[in-house]
Order: structure tokens, then sequence, then C-alpha cells
């Protein structure tokens, strides 16, 4: 096979939503020589964008969304060890938690963030559904994370989102965390009442948070969470 060949069977597997042809896609990939950089921009990031972009406009429905997340997931898994320190100097850095908040068992939009966390370069720590404010913290502590990324749909949830925020200052880990929020019931006014450093809607729009975040000079938390969608 040609190199272009194994490119396009990662991206093929990758919108057919195929989580276990897109691992092995990806390592036969890799074991042909091409470029794990290449690999992700083209046959993971393109395909996730897409994808995302056609749910928007109403050309594809949701259960395409989370097999194609999951999919690029686990291509991803394969790929990014194998980037060099030199190429990941032009991909994002750093480790996310994320996960839902107690009693939300609802984890589609959690799956396709952590997909675009993860192609991306960043090491996604996810904590799946249902998860406590100790345990939320306890892991920001262990992994030293320098991003937390809370989700929920339910509205009941929400002021669980207050007590993990005070949490880390309890632990003081609040000046090394950046704290972004997202989900149905969340809004930019209430991630500013609670001291959140960013707001979004979309796995897009935390992709550009990490990446806004990581380059700047002022440490958490921020007196006002950047709002990404208010920036276009």
């Amino acid at each position: 096979m040609e190199k272009k060949e194994f490119l396009d069977a990662l991206m093929a597997a990758v919108v057919d939503g195929e989580e276990e042809d897109s691992a092995a896609a990806a390592q036969a990939a890799l074991d042909a020589g091409l470029d794990p950089l290449t690999l992700v921009n083209e046959a993971i990031q393109k395909p996730l964008e897409k994808v995302g972009k056609d749910f928007e406009n109403g050309d594809c429905y949701l259960p395409e969304l989370i097999l194609v997340g999951d999919a690029a997931r686990a291509a991803s898994d394969v790929i990014m060890p194998h980037i060099s320190a030199e190429d990941m100097a032009g991909s994002l850095q750093g480790k996310v938690v994320i996960g839902v908040v107690s009693g939300d068992l609802h984890d589609i939009g959690k799956n396709i963030v952590a997909a675009f966390l993860a192609a991306q370069g960043l090491k996604v720590v996810d904590l799946g559904t249902d998860v406590s404010p100790k345990e939320f913290v306890e892991t920001v502590v262990r992994e030293n994370a320098e991003y937390l990324i809370i989700s929920t749909l339910l509205s009941t949830s929400r002021p669980f989102y207050r007590q993990i925020v005070q949490l880390l200052e309890a632990r003081n880990k609040r000046t090394e965390t950046f704290v972004l929020v997202g989900g149905g019931p969340v809004t930019p006014k209430w991630a500013a009442e609670i001291g959140a450093d960013g707001y979004g809607r979309d796995a897009k729009d935390a992709v550009d948070l990490c990446r806004l975040l990581s380059d700047m000079v002022q440490k958490p938390p921020l007196s006002e969470p950047i709002l990404v969608n208010a920036l276009s």
C-alpha cells in the first residue's frame, strides 16, 4: 500500500465510526512509517471537524457523532505516544481531567469533547459520569492537571460545579488548574458566578479554550471566564 492509502484507510475508519478499525488503521499507518502528527491532523482532526459541522447543520445525527468521536479517540490513543517532543511543540500540551458531575449519567457530549482534546495532543483523564466533587478534585491533585472540564445535562447537578471550585481552593490547586465548564443548563453567567475560567458549548469550544489558556501568561483563576463563542 502507498502511504496515502494508509492515511485514507484511517480517515475512512474514523468517518465510519469504527472504533476497532480506527485503532488498527492507526497502527498500520505508523508501522508503514507515516508521520504521527500528519495522521492526527489529516485523518483524525479533519473528520472530527467535518462531522461536528454536519451535526450543527442537520446533515448527520447524534449516533453518528458519537461513533465518530469514539473512533477518533481510539485512533488518537494509538498515535499520540509516537509523537515526538519536537512535534508536540505545535500541539497542545498538558493534562485534562474531564467528567460529568454527580447525578448525571449522560456521557455523549463529554466523550466527543475528550476525543477532540486527545486529537490535539492533550493527555485526557476521563472520569466518566456521575463523578463526585471529591473525585474530581482528588484526580486533579493526583494527576497535577492543568485543566479541569466539568459537564452536565441536568440542572439538578449544576450546584456541584460550585462545590468543585471550592474544593480546589481548599486543596490549594485553584491557582494551578483552569476550570472549564459546559453542558445544557450551564450558562456564561453561571460560569462567572462560580468562578470558572472558561465556558464553551461544544468540543470545538473546549479545544479553543485550552489553546487560548495555554498561551496566556496569567495564571488561574481568571477574573472573568473566557467565552469562546463570544470572541468570534
